[in-house]
């Protein structure tokens, strides 16, 4: 049975459960459960971090562990009873795991290991003190280190800063809001600035002594130097090194290391330095040899220097390397530091190049103590202290000292009867008052142990020596009476066995008779001459004798006469010993009570270091004074007093304050004095206002604590000594010392006056004696001296410093003792409310004020739980009425200032702002109902209530501001949530109570709703962006915060009635944002609002066109920031069923009367989320990618098409520019930009500022446009269109006489031109992509496109970067449509296959003449259409030969729009597909061999080609394979009786068949002439053998010689044959000159190509035999043996399905088991089998039109014959050349056309016409024969169509390029149009008898048709007809002056001046731009 825990209630878990019995809850490690019931060793419960999913688990997994259950009963919850601390840390290390692994998948590599180092220390700290074993001390150091790295990580990881206390985190609600945002602060600039260390420390290192000149020991010795005063600054540190230059004593590391302490700030700059002196310790002379003497001298060796300031940069122990300079002149040595420290290098010797002394220097920061804890190792192994000369900078009390420093400056000595100078040693020696010399009392330096003796240097042959030496001598302070220091100087032979001998001595004593010490500074010392040591041992003889020159008494002339004297310099630093008579004399007063007077005199002239090493003593001299003779010296010693304690304000004796304390508590015994004192302290208030000098009693008044200190001791002491005797009189003294002050107060003054700064003075000491007063008098009596004493200040204080001082004085009263009870609180209120008010209420001392607030709200929650409720309610109440108003002004002024400058000034200044805040939260907090409606009911008028609403509400926003808290202080933001919503709660009653109905007001509601709105919005309330942990704890405390709001607003709404109308459409915005919110109560909450504001504005205007407006609006601005999700658009659309108590919108709206253009409405919102939701997705990703252009076109058209919203659009569409131009796709950018350009006029309109544009004209604005988008154009190499816009800027420039931009424009067009001719283009590819699955993004789903490769992309390469783009999607492996499973599966399949372009327009591609450069431009741009082929066998299968049976399946993809366009992808609009007969087929293959050969040839003979070999190549393709089967093969499978006899419908095509292997054979024919005479030596066989296999295909296609009209004119060569010179049009050509008979020929359909040869021509031109990328790709181009007949050795790979890889471009051939694999041929677009377009066999009908329209040139048999006889010639007369047509279904073009009879000729039905072209007059003039025609004259306005003939890129080398410039340019009027299926033309034909003059007519009119392509920038709809674009000057044709012996090929005539406007043609309309709006942007 289930039983209810009691103590059970918390455990871990212990070991994983996975939960698979029935109920079980599966359990990991480390988990931690709440347990609700218990059975027989199982429990019941659940993970904290889940608490819904309950379940049983075995108890034996649980550790249980004692908790404190809260709320007991069903919503119990489990408090763990541990250290707050390990619970703060074991849910910090639960939410940093996470975070932990996410920093690994980011690749965040530093910070991974950083943290996981930190969780590893956290854990340890966390075992030690869970084992509990630590000591109080050692638990406080762990947990400070624990919370330490907790503060990091969270910083680390940007999660919440804890506000802690102790170590412990601070729970919000148990302390006021004023104290939390103090602990926040504290925490924050604990964080953010560490406090600057007073006190540094200097580690030095030796390391070794680098020199080439060693082999003697060395003494170094380190000091600090201050070279701008030019004196040593500490003691010396003093290393001993060995003769290698190491350490003498490795092992002791204090001997080598040392701690300079003790250094102030400023000692840390430049001018401080670190000398060291380096001492050799040998023979007298360096480099003399080891001779008998043992004698060993300290001679000077070298000196380094270094700066302080270069080890501030320094963190960590860097090696120095200082370099050691030798002195050369020892005379000098004393003085080597400074020289060097004035760069004076020069003078000496580097010791050696790579020489130097390694030390390791390291500055520290902090107190000794500090670094004791910071650096154990360092302490625990050893370090010497090296103390500063003289003491540090704040001294501290106990400190204990008593060194006396000797320098030894210099002496100056006699020869002593030598010849040259002396070599001078001196000897020092300490000996005590028995001439005993003291032990170890002599140091040269820290770091080794003091010596009984020193010798100095020897410096060599001076008698002048200056050693500049520091010796220390720490003698103890009883030794010092009686001691003296002996000077022994030797002279040091360096013969005689190098003896020293004693020539003389000096001696000093270190204190005088009187006890004062030897006075610092300089001394002059006497040389007594002596020879031998003996007469040094008794000292008594010498001490009698005088010691220094200064002291010798005057008539002793002999030793004043001397020459011979020792410099010393002194320095004593003792903490007990003085120097100062005046001094010793008060401190021994009674021996001399006639000098009592002179000493209290002089004891303000005494060193503050003196008196306080004596505090004590002097104190108890001044009250021993006192109590004697008070009469007398009352005032000197209250005087002397009063010094003294001044001097401990003094930061440098501060630290001594304790020491007078403790003197005060215990030694002080004065029990007499507080009358003197009283009595003397009053004497001084009392003359305050008469005195003229203010500075003594200034003095005076500084010093009042320490003097009501011993007021109040002495007191004490006399009530315990007497029982409270006279207590009566002591307390009316004290009552009239404050009226004597509240006098001297109450006197109003300039703030200059001497009386105003003493008032100042004594309001700045007078906070700090209540405490002494409590001591005596009670609480309110306390606080009653200080109300009157405050409130005696005049109340109109001019002078600002007191206002200052009167603040500050309160701040201390609030902060004090006296103002924490209750009791006295009452008494100070309301003089501290009434001093707050008057401040800032002028908004002066604002700093002050928020501390003075901050103090006195932070005691108010102490008290809320005790018997003082009644108090606390009425001090809110009283702290209400006075200060809430001028609280919240001061907030709104604060926050409407402009920021100061200045970092500091800054920090004041938010400080302020903060504090502010918090004051006015923790009122809010503490204010209960009551105090609401007193507040409320306070107003006294309805307009003060309304200014007070909007004031709050004002105040509120700027609160909720991201700005107002550092971004990780969500505790404060979460609390001030909690009381915003708290007092909304409370004010809104007030608002619908004052405001509604008759006294509605729409500032204050629009104020409460705005708020409500940004409160709802708070980043910190959005709980899903939080983790789990986070948001349980938030929604435990507070709850969610935004439904209690949502609520609320609602309720008002609903409460506003007509009122509503005032809301609509301004609201619309807000609380469509308050929805956006992903919160489901809060929707259903809000949603309604819109349906009531739909139903209101319908009422009052009929329609909802306002909250369309706005919604749409809004949404976008919305979306755009990242808000709204899937579900959001499905509550507004209602698909699924809600929850909550409110319908869904739809369904509330369907109900109503309006319901129409409701829904409709809702499914256009719904309809724009679904784009703007995948735009946000999309521009989440990283890169710029095809998902985010496609996204922003969708969105651009949506905008534009459905909405018309022509702001959105313009900026969508900059959007889409901004996309395009990072991703470097110029060419879609300049087509962007080009849609704005478009809805923009040539006016002088001016337009306003918008996005990046300025304020401009329209004319100014289009210019920049055009400007930009030519840049982009030339950039993107689609220089055409540039020209189009060059031309337009032109005219405008010209129409306005602006010639220098007009001369700009026209060199910037010839700059395009020369590109196009000069620079390569690359030729893209295109991929059909279709993206099928829901989980598409809406704008892709279940759609195909057709997208522009980029730069070199192959297939591969382009799915890869699909499949990148779309990580998830599966690659689809045919090219089949899918099926609806595919369409409606939750998944991403992407279907990929290489398209082939259908190039729109073919004059250029059909004009002879035309560089590739021209051509490839218009091959890859403008391409509505896209083809794709699949072979296939239809029928059964002939092994033998298989083209009887091979069909192709051609899909024609038609686009929305053509490519390149405003996207590199485009949606595929209609698909269609044919089926390609095998006899059709055939037809394709050959003519496109046919092309390729032509081609071929004529670069050959025009010497295009740098070799021969791609013609060979091709010859041998052809002729090989045709002997191998080639086109015998054709003639086994179609020219059969079977055939024949059972497909007699295709009797025309077999004949076209027929003649097209005629053809080939006489092209190849001509080909080996060419050939021929161009092959060089080496490849003769191999043309012989082509000859001889020529030779045997002839014979076995059954032709011995060729019927007339082939041989007329198989080739028709533009550029020049054996008989025509280079730009002649040439005459027919057979290899022997035959006659030309013109020959009828066929369109070669769907041919793309770069050079015209051919005469025949189509609109669609293909090739089937493989395009090639390079030239090199020429020799490998063989057809596919699938589909060719003309090459058996080259098939495209077999396991390829329907879409061939890139790689089967221009393979190389294949081994012959490959050539029959054709039922898998799979090909890429450009070795597809190609047939028309559209296939449809012709009727004659339909033949005879086509004839009819195609047949209209002019004939080309005999050039002597009239127009009209050629027209009428017989079948024979027709040209190969004849006709250019290739329309893509001529039935749909001509069917209703009527023709008249054409010439027999064998028909065919593969292709159809495209484009019905009326011919140039060019070919007529040509002619020898005079006609009425003139020689046509290209103008700039008007030029020559291209030729119709087109070829493939592979005939011409592929040497073309064409980076496809997206640009749709669509052909001229007068070069034909299209017309559609049904249209009759505009003008009849002529029957063919005047066909030649009617087409040679200029006035002639093209046959139109609906053109398809838009303007080349523009994306509109499809029924627009095209714009006019221009051919370049350099396609036009010159006339030639001699006539050539053909007519060229049919030309079509350009009319009028081509414009982009299209102004050329009136009948060619205008695409109409957007409607504008009269505010353009």
């Amino acid at each position: 049975m289930w039983i209810p825990t009691e103590h059970e209630k918390y455990g871990v878990v212990l070991a994983s459960f996975r939960g698979t019995v029935q109920h079980g809850l599966p359990l990991e490690i480390g988990d931690t459960v709440q347990i609700l019931e218990k059975c027989e060793g199982w429990f019941r419960g659940f993970i904290l971090k889940n608490p819904n999913v309950k379940g049983i688990f075995p108890s034996s997994y649980i550790h249980l562990k004692n908790a404190h259950v809260k709320n007991k009963g069903q919503f119990e919850t489990v408090i763990p009873v541990e250290d707050s601390v390990i619970t703060e840390m074991t849910s910090t290390l639960r939410d940093w795991g996470a975070m932990w692994k996410q920093l690994y998948v980011k690749n965040e590599g530093d910070l991974f290991h950083r943290l996981w180092h930190v969780m590893n220390e956290i854990l340890d700290l966390r075992r030690q003190v869970l084992v509990g074993s630590l000591t109080h001390d050692r638990m406080r150091d762990v947990k400070q280190h624990i919370t330490a790295r907790l503060d990091w990580g969270n910083e680390q990881l940007c999660l919440d800063l804890v506000p802690r206390r102790e170590f412990s985190m601070v729970d919000p609600d148990e302390i006021s809001v004023t104290e939390l945002y103090r602990l926040m602060e504290h925490r924050h600039r604990k964080k953010e600035t560490p406090a600057p260390a007073s006190t540094h420390h200097l580690f030095v290192h030796v390391k070794s002594l680098m020199s080439a000149n060693l082999g003697e020991e060395l003494e170094v010795f380190f000091h600090i130097y201050d070279g701008r005063e030019n004196r040593p600054l500490s003691e010396r540190f003093f290393v001993k090194l060995n003769k290698s230059g190491l350490p003498k004593s490795p092992e002791k590391t204090e001997r080598q290391c040392t701690l300079f302490v003790d250094l102030g700030s400023s000692d840390l700059r430049k001018d401080v330095y670190i000398v060291v002196h380096i001492i050799r310790i040998g023979r007298m002379g360096a480099g003399e040899k080891k001779n008998l003497c043992s004698v060993q001298y300290r001679r000077p060796f070298g000196c380094a220097v270094i700066s302080i300031a270069d080890l501030l940069t320094a963190d960590s122990k860097d090696d120095h390397l200082l370099k050691v300079y030798a002195c050369n002149t020892e005379s000098e040595w004393h003085q080597i530091h400074e020289n060097l420290i004035k760069k004076a290098n020069s003078r000496y010797n580097l010791s050696g190049s790579n020489s130097g002394l390694a030390v390791a220097l390291q500055l520290l920061h902090g107190d000794i103590e500090q670094l004791r804890r910071e650096y154990m190792v360092l302490f625990t192994r050893g370090v010497s202290i090296t103390r500063k000369l003289g003491f540090s900078d704040v001294i501290m009390p106990g400190e204990m000292r008593n060194d006396l420093y000797i320098t030894l400056e210099k002496g100056e000595f006699e020869k002593g009867g030598k010849s040259v100078a002396r070599n001078v040693e001196i000897t020092v020696y300490v000996l005590d008052i028995d001439g005993q010399v003291l032990k170890s009392h002599v140091a040269a330096g820290a770091g080794e142990p003091g010596a009984d003796e020193y010798h100095s240097l020897v410096l060599y042959h001076n008698n002048s020596p200056r050693w500049a030496e520091h010796i220390k001598l720490p003698i103890p302070v009883d030794m010092f009476r009686g001691s003296h220091v002996r000077f022994e100087f030797r002279h040091c032979s360096t013969k005689d066995k190098g003896e020293k001998k004693l020539f003389g001595y000096s001696f000093v004593p270190l204190m005088q008779e009187d006890g004062r010490t030897l006075p610092d500074g300089n001394h002059e010392l006497i040389i007594h001459k002596c020879e031998e040591n003996t007469s040094l041992a008794e000292c008594s003889r010498y001490l009698k004798q005088p010691f220094s020159k200064a002291n010798l008494p005057s008539n002793n002339q002999t030793l004043k006469g001397t020459k011979e004297s020792f410099w010393i310099t002194s320095f004593l630093c003792s903490t007990k010993l003085t120097q100062n008579g005046d001094m010793l004399d008060l401190l021994k007063w009674r021996a001399h009570p006639e000098r009592i007077n002179d000493s209290l005199s002089k004891l303000k002239e005494i060193d503050g270091s003196e008196i306080v090493k004596f505090l004590q003593d002097t104190l108890d001299t001044l009250f021993g004074i006192l109590d004697e003779s008070s009469q007398r010296y009352g005032l000197k010693v209250f005087d002397s007093l009063v010094h003294i304690i001044n001097l401990l304000q003094d930061s440098k004796f501060q630290h001594f304050k304790p020491v007078m304390d403790t003197y005060i508590e215990s030694h002080f015994a004065g029990a007499l004095s507080y009358r003197d004192l009283i009595k003397v302290l009053k004497w001084y208030v009392d003359r305050i206002v008469d005195a003229e000098h203010q500075d003594h009693i200034q003095q005076v008044l500084k010093a009042s604590e320490y003097i009501f200190k011993y007021i109040i001791q002495s007191r004490r002491l006399f009530s315990l000594a007497t029982g409270g005797q006279n207590e009566e009189e002591f307390r009316v003294c004290i009552h009239e010392l404050f009226m004597s002050i509240r006098f001297f107060l109450s006197q109003e003054n300039k703030s200059t006056s001497p009386v105003a700064q003493t008032q100042a003075v004594f309001l700045r000491t007078f906070p700090a004696v209540y405490g002494e007063l409590l001591k005596i008098f009670t609480m309110r009596e306390v606080a009653g001296f200080v109300r009157e004493t405050l409130g005696s200040l005049p109340t109109a204080v001019h002078a600002d410093c007191l206002e200052a001082v009167r603040l500050q004085c309160i701040a201390k009263t609030v902060e004090s003792q006296l103002y924490i009870n209750p009791e006295s609180r009452c008494i100070l209120l309301p003089v501290v409310l009434q001093v707050l008010q008057a401040h800032m209420q002028e908004q002066r001392d604002l700093v002050m004020c928020a501390r003075i607030l901050t103090s006195m709200l932070s005691l108010i929650i102490k008290e809320e739980n005790s018997s003082a409720e009644p108090v606390v309610s009425e001090e809110v109440e009283l702290i209400v009425e006075s200060l809430l108003g001028d609280l919240m002004r001061t907030i709104l002024e604060i926050s409407n200032r402009p920021q100061p400058a200045g970092p500091t000034m800054r920090l004041q200044f938010q400080d302020v702002t903060g504090e502010f805040v918090a004051c006015l939260l923790a009122l809010l907090r503490q204010m209960s109902d009551r105090h609401y409606q007193q507040l409320l009911q306070a107003f006294s008028s309805k307009d003060n209530l309304r200014d007070f609403l909007l004031q709050i509400f004002t105040v509120f926003r700027i609160l909720i501001r991201p700005e107002m808290f550092p971004k990780d202080w969500t505790v404060m933001r979460l609390v001030t949530n909690n009381v915003i919503i708290t007092t909304v709660l409370y004010l809104s009653d007030a608002l619908r109570k004052n405001f509604l109905n008759d006294k509605f007001d729409y500032k204050v509601w629009d104020s409460y709703f705005y708020l409500s709105v940004i409160f709802i919005n708070q980043p910190c309330l959005q709980l899903e962006s939080f983790s789990p942990s986070k948001r349980k704890k938030i929604l435990e405390k507070y709850g969610d915060m935004r439904v209690m709001m949502g609520c609320e607003i609602f309720s008002m709404w609903q409460n506003l009635g007509e009122h509503k109308l005032n809301f609509i459409p301004a609201m619309i915005g807000p609380f469509l944002e308050v929805t956006l919110v992903p919160q489901p109560d809060l929707r259903n909450v809000m949603i309604p609002i819109f349906h009531d504001m739909m139903d209101w504005e319908q009422r009052r205007s009929g329609n909802f066109k306002q909250v369309e407006a706005k919604l749409i609006d809004k949404l976008d601005s919305l979306m755009s920031e990242g808000k709204g999700d899937e579900t959001y658009r499905e509550l507004f659309n209602s698909i699924i069923p809600l929850f909550g108590p409110y319908p869904s919108l739809l369904k509330k709206i369907e109900r109503e009367t309006w319901r129409e253009s409701g829904i409709s409405l809702i499914a256009t919102v719904t309809r724009l989320m679904e784009r703007l939701l995948d735009y946000r997705d999309c521009m989440k990703l990283g890169e710029v990618d095809g998902k985010k252009i496609g996204c922003t076109v969708s969105l651009l058209n949506f905008y534009k098409t459905e909405l018309n919203k022509e702001e959105m659009y313009i900026r969508y569409i900059h959007k889409l520019y901004d996309l395009h131009f990072k991703a470097q796709n110029y060419t879609e950018a300049s087509y962007t930009l080009l849609l704005y350009d478009e809805l923009l006029e040539w006016s002088d309109r001016p337009l306003r500022e918008f996005l990046n544009y300025p304020m401009q004209s329209e004319w100014q604005r289009k210019e920049y446009l055009h400007l930009t988008i030519v840049q982009n154009f030339d950039r993107g190499k689609c220089w055409e269109n540039g020209i189009i816009l060059c031309r337009e800027l032109a005219d405008q420039y010209e129409s306005y006489y602006d010639y220098r931009n007009l001369s700009k424009m026209r060199m910037m067009e010839a700059s395009l031109y020369d590109k196009i001719m000069d620079q390569q283009r690359l030729e893209p590819e295109f991929f059909r992509v279709g993206f099928y699955g829901k989980k598409f993004p809406f704008f892709l789903r279940n759609k195909e496109f057709v997208c522009r490769g980029h730069d070199y992309e192959r297939l591969e390469a382009f799915q890869q970067r699909m499949l990148n783009e779309f990580p998830h999607a599966i690659a689809m492996q045919h090219v089949n449509q899918p099926d609806q499973t595919i369409y409606q599966a939750d998944a991403q399949y992407l279907q990929i296959y290489a398209v082939t372009p259908i190039p729109e327009s073919q004059d250029v591609l059909q004009r002879d003449g035309v560089p590739d450069n021209i051509k490839s431009f218009y091959k890859f741009n403008h391409i509505w259409r896209f083809r794709y082929d699949r072979p296939f066998h239809k029928g059964t299968k002939d092994k033998e030969n298989e083209f009887k049976s091979l069909w192709v399946e051609r899909t024609t993809l038609t686009l929305v729009q053509s490519l390149p366009g405003i996207s590199r992808w485009f949606e595929v609009e209609k698909r269609e597909l044919v089926e390609v007969s095998p006899l059709e087929n055939a037809i394709e293959v050959i003519e496109n061999k046919n092309l390729q050969l032509r081609t071929l040839i004529t670069q050959c003979q025009s010497r295009q080609m740098q070799n021969i070999n791609p013609l060979t190549m091709c010859l041998n393709g052809v002729i090989d394979a045709a002997v191998n089967g080639g086109l015998a093969r054709y003639q086994e499978a179609f020219f059969v009786k079977d055939y024949i006899m059972n497909h007699p419908e295709d009797g025309d095509k077999i004949g076209r068949l027929r003649e097209l292997m005629f053809e080939q054979a006489h092209i190849l024919e001509y080909g080996l002439a060419v050939h021929e005479k161009y092959v060089p030596q080496d490849m003769r066989p191999l043309h012989k053998k082509l000859v001889d296999q020529f030779h045997l295909m002839k014979s076995s296609l059954g032709i011995q010689e060729f019927p007339a009209y082939v041989r007329a004119s198989p080739v028709h060569f533009t550029n020049g044959s054996p008989r025509t010179c280079r730009n002649s049009v040439p005459n027919i050509i057979s290899p022997d000159g035959g006659r030309g008979v013109a020959r009828r020929s066929y369109p070669a359909v769907n041919r793309y190509s770069s050079s015209s040869l051919s005469s025949q021509a189509s609109n669609e031109v293909s090739n089937i035999t493989g395009q090639s990328e390079s030239s090199d790709e020429v020799f490998n181009m063989q057809p596919s043996p699938s589909t060719s007949s003309l090459s058996s050795n080259h098939s495209a790979s077999p396991n390829v399905t329907s879409s061939a890889p890139s790689s089967a471009r221009g393979s190389p051939q294949m081994a012959e088991k490959h050539k029959h694999s054709r039922e898998n041929a799979c090909l890429s677009p450009r070795e597809r089998p190609v047939s028309a377009i559209f296939p449809n066999p012709l009727d004659p009908a339909q033949r005879a039109a086509a004839h009819q329209i195609g047949d209209t040139t002019l004939p080309r048999s005999d050039p002597n014959l009239s127009a009209p006889d050629k027209v009428r010639a017989t079948f024979s007369s027709w040209s190969l050349d004849s006709v250019k047509m290739g329309a893509p279904s001529i039935s749909d073009s001509l069917g209703k056309l009527l023709c008249p009879p054409v010439p027999p000729r064998p028909p065919y039905s593969g292709s159809s016409a495209k484009n019905m072209r009326s011919q140039s007059p060019v070919s007529a003039s040509r002619s020898p024969q005079k006609t009425t025609v003139p020689p046509f004259t290209p103008s700039p306005t008007e030029c020559q169509s291209t030729s119709l003939v087109s070829s493939s890129p592979v005939l011409s080398g592929s040497y073309s390029s064409g980076i496809s410039s997206l640009s749709r340019c669509s052909v001229s009027e007068a070069s034909g149009t299209e017309l559609n299926a049904g249209d009759h033309p505009l003008y009849p034909l002529p029957p063919p008898s005047t066909m030649p003059n009617s087409v040679s007519s200029s006035s002639d009119e093209p046959i139109r048709r609906e053109n398809k392509t838009p303007p080349p920038y523009s994306v509109y709809e499809r029924n627009n007809p095209r714009r006019p674009v221009p051919l370049p000057h350099s396609l036009s044709i010159p006339p030639q002056a001699d006539p050539p012996a053909l007519p060229p090929k049919p030309h079509q005539l350009r009319t009028g001046s081509m414009k982009l406007d299209g102004t050329s043609d009136p009948r060619v309309p205008r695409p109409r731009p957007l409607p504008r709006k009269v505010s353009q942007l």
